[in-house]
């Protein structure tokens, strides 16, 4: 069954009153994801927060079955808005859930939507899907990420390598990104299985076309050793951690 669309209304959504049952607030940080070749800001990921910065799990766990429509459709709202706000150049990616999305052509209208209100260039949007969401169809994300990515925006699946890796997406659909779970990276220069396993990763996404994001890198020997690969782009605190409501300037290893 479609679900109302979620009209976008600047005052409704700030208020959490858009007749969605939305009952609490919340707010973005910023980390950014980083480009090691010329050490730049690739672009910044919006991580949902309390309203005071509270974390993350104080938000998504008052989520459930009747709120995520409206939840989803709420924060592609405020990270363009506060993205917007920040005047952010970089990229800026955006979680979504897939089960959210009942059909991609109409749940994005109010995205759209904001980022004419807010003067924020759509081309700079990167869906981010949280890869170890119980999908209810492997085709129905292959037809959100077909369609994001004709309509120009960028696509990413996060925490790949792990848990629910679904390499029938990357079959059907692949997507623009692939960002590798943290539990590989985590000491990866010290274990032959996940340099393995992360190798493999690598060579698909090389005769994909796509590109990786390591995240989670924590340590200068995680970072040089995944630099060796080849791999450019990166996230974790070794560069910068999340800035409640502001753009983190990163800084690069030696």
């Amino acid at each position: 069954m479609n679900k109302p669309e979620v009209l976008f209304d600047e005052s409704h959504c700030e208020q959490c009153a858009c007749g969605s049952g939305l009952d609490f607030a919340f707010s973005f940080a910023f980390q950014p994801i980083v480009d090691a070749d010329n050490k730049t800001v690739f672009a910044y990921e919006a991580l949902v927060r309390g309203p005071e910065g509270e974390g993350a799990m104080s938000v998504l766990s008052r989520v459930n079955e009747n709120n995520r429509y409206a939840f989803d459709q709420i924060c592609r709202v405020k990270a363009v808005k506060l993205a917007a706000k920040l005047d952010m150049q970089p990229l800026l990616s955006i979680n979504f859930m897939p089960n959210a999305v009942y059909k991609a052509e109409y749940c994005i209208r109010t995205t759209l939507a904001a980022a004419k209100t807010y003067n924020f260039d759509t081309r700079k949007i990167i869906f981010e899907m949280i890869e170890n969401e119980d999908l209810s169809s492997v085709e129905h994300l292959s037809s959100i990420i077909e369609a994001y990515q004709s309509m120009g925006f960028s696509t990413a699946i996060d925490d790949f390598g792990a848990g629910y890796s679904r390499y029938n997406i990357m079959m059907l659909s692949p997507p623009d990104l692939l960002k590798l779970d943290m539990a590989l990276v985590r000491n990866i220069h010290d274990d032959s299985n996940k340099q393995a396993v992360v190798l493999g990763i690598i060579t698909m996404m090389r005769h994909l076309g796509g590109r990786i994001i390591a995240e989670g890198v924590e340590t200068k020997e995680e970072y040089f050793w995944l630099r060796s690969q080849g791999i450019a782009l990166y996230q974790g605190y070794l560069f910068a951690k999340p800035g409640f409501e502001c753009l983190p300037e990163p800084v690069f290893p030696d």
